[in-house]
């Protein structure tokens, strides 16, 4: 197992292979910077002290890979993703420096809007969200991996001095019923919202000889699980009434059927780009489906793919099941040591 971290700042590469003594890259699908790195350098001649050293917060990047080393001393490696220095800090004697960072979404958390904003003139989604993210980072690279690099029109929203960019964006995304996220090649990648009864096996985990598995646990919660969706738009910049539209489980077979044994468990949801009684049942319809999924949360541990995203869909056989998940985080570690752990959400049971 080999893990390689560089440093950049602007673009120029400071340091090359930092000596990593432990650390580890997580992906989070809950959170608003889908990455986080967390790493430990023993030596302390790597604190910075000034604005422009290699580990200082003032800019500087590090770029992280894990992958294997062949025999024949060939590397082949993933990327793990592109981080942000946050806060390096350590014994300015004996060491070590302990170091974080986030992903690129944290660019733009941090560029409120200095005035009110709005997507006129942007007459697609992707426009929109391509103008919002490059006045922040004007290099960006941007990619729609939707179902045939679908552009809804965008309608016209402004946001007021103060909010939040990165919200924005999102609100933009589930608009057109997709999610914003920056992968591990520091694109911002917008794409459908993960399916796991339809969607791809990216990995197979499975216990016994020649599987991965390790360890798993179960839990099975009614917290996050909801049988209806009231969905409400407001756009006072285009002086529209509010709309607002409902969406309820009726499906009498199912365990959270609206008024049921489960009971009524109603979720707000709210757009100024929802103008319409039609794109807020929409809005209400889509959110339903990821509404009513079972929230069966599963912890694996396993031999490590560090290739996995925070959407990706795995299929796990374990006690006599075979089932699939969605992978909700993943901490990859950066040391041979270190262990790899996986929380799984959904679950559907498929034929041993």
């Amino acid at each position: 197992m080999v893990a390689r971290v560089d440093a950049f700042y602007s673009g120029t590469l400071r340091l090359a292979n930092l000596p990593v003594t432990d650390g580890a890259v997580t992906v989070d699908r809950g959170s608003k910077t889908r990455r986080s790195l967390s790493l430990t350098i023993a030596d302390p001649k790597y604190l910075p002290w000034n604005a422009l050293d290699p580990l200082a917060v003032y800019g500087q990047q590090l770029v992280v890979s894990r992958g294997i080393r062949f025999s024949n001393g060939a590397v082949e490696s993933v990327p793990l993703g592109t981080f942000r220095i946050n806060e390096p800090t350590g014994d300015v004697h004996a060491g070590p420096i302990t170091l974080t960072g986030t992903s690129m979404e944290s660019a733009l958390i941090d560029d409120k809007f200095q005035g009110p904003t709005s997507t006129r003139g942007y007459g697609g989604c992707i426009e929109a969200i391509t103008f919002l993210i490059r006045q922040t980072l004007p290099d960006s690279v941007i990619v729609n991996l939707t179902a045939d690099e679908r552009n809804p029109l965008c309608a016209v929203a402004v946001w007021d001095g103060g909010a939040d960019r990165w919200d924005a964006v999102t609100q933009i995304a589930t608009s057109m019923q997709a999610e914003i996220y920056v992968d591990a090649q520091n694109r911002f990648v917008i794409t459908d919202l993960p399916d796991v009864v339809n969607g791809s096996v990216a990995w197979d985990i499975a216990e016994g000889e020649g599987g991965t598995l390790i360890s798993s646990a179960r839990t099975m919660s009614r917290t996050a699980v909801y049988n209806a969706v009231v969905a409400s738009g407001e756009n006072t910049a285009l002086g529209n009434i509010p709309v607002s539209a409902v969406a309820v489980d009726d499906d009498p077979s199912s365990p959270t059927l609206f008024g049921g044994p489960f009971g009524k468990v109603t979720k707000s949801i709210s757009s100024s780009l929802w103008t319409t009684t039609g794109a807020c049942q929409a809005a209400a319809n889509y959110a339903l489906y990821d509404a009513v999924a079972p929230n069966i949360q599963a912890s694996i541990a396993s031999l490590p793919n560090p290739a996995l995203e925070g959407n990706d869909i795995v299929r796990v056989t374990h006690v006599g099941r075979k089932q699939r998940f969605l992978v909700q985080a993943v901490s990859v570690p950066l040391i041979a040591e270190g262990s790899f752990s996986i929380s799984l959400r959904g679950g559907k049971d498929e034929t041993p």
